[in-house]
């Protein structure tokens, strides 16, 4: 299948007109016109992916992430950056990304994060956040009934595999009403707080974030990485059934790593 058509597919989903401006979704590197019989599938873009991308025999990389934020003024393997595009040009591979996109659409990252824990009824957690029909940078709905703080902290950990979660202290010791954004939606946290919603899942939160939301709501922190790597499986939901094979990268993880002392 041409690149061409496979773009076609996502964007039908996620267009890029759904991005915020500053953003730099689609194409990253290469032909539109060049044939793909298999991809692979990443939320973030490192030369160990295109490394991986080139043993599978991949002609395509599609991100989560874009590779290219700012135009490289020379691609001479100073930078990552520069090293994958590199790499990337040498093996044919082309790469496209989704990222806000994807975020801020029905069926993307945002509504599958909160199907994902359990959440029905959701609706956009904002006007700030509307774009056009495309709204759905934050969301809020519920859950079936209530549970306990405690209980939604673990079921946050369990349901999304995460290596921690920061929270505030509870407001309530039941919640039902959850709000979330996958990524930094540290932004949200007021609007969060107008809608009513009793806990507001994201990622990135600082400290001053943090004693902000402390009192006022459940404020729930998690690996930027771990909130929104489902967008792969979005990818696959769409790729799969136009016949094209897809890989969930093996060597795409979040860089954050966690030290604990040794009893």
């Amino acid at each position: 299948m041409l690149l061409r058509a496979i773009i076609h597919s996502i964007e039908s989903v996620a267009p890029r007109s759904a991005q915020e401006e500053w953003d730099n979704s689609g194409m990253q590197v290469g032909d539109t016109g060049q044939d793909i019989q298999s991809v692979l599938l990443t939320t973030d873009i490192t030369e160990t992916v295109v490394t991986e991308a080139i043993e599978r025999g991949c002609q395509l990389i599609i991100s989560h992430h874009p590779l290219l934020f700012h135009g490289l003024k020379q691609v001479c393997g100073q930078t990552p950056q520069a090293r994958i595009v590199e790499m990337a040009i040498k093996h044919h591979i082309a790469i496209y990304s989704a990222h806000t996109s994807l975020d801020s659409v029905a069926g993307g990252i945002n509504t599958r994060l909160a199907e994902k824990l359990g959440i029905t009824d959701y609706k956009p957690l904002s006007p700030s956040s509307l774009k056009g029909e495309h709204n759905y940078l934050g969301v809020i709905g519920t859950l079936p009934a209530p549970i306990a703080y405690t209980d939604f902290l673990a079921q946050v950990h369990d349901t999304l595999d995460c290596t921690y979660v920061r929270y505030t202290r509870p407001c309530k010791e039941y919640i039902q009403t959850v709000a979330l954004c996958g990524g930094s939606g540290a932004e949200f946290i007021g609007a969060a707080i107008e809608q009513g919603a009793d806990v507001y899942l994201t990622a990135d939160c600082k400290y001053h974030e943090f004693q902000d939301a402390d009192g006022c709501i459940g404020l729930i922190d998690i690996d930027h990485w771990f909130s929104e790597r489902h967008a792969r499986e979005i990818f696959r939901d769409i790729l799969e059934p136009l016949g094209i094979t897809c890989y969930i990268s093996n060597n795409d993880k979040t860089p954050i790593q966690l030290w604990q002392k040794k009893n």
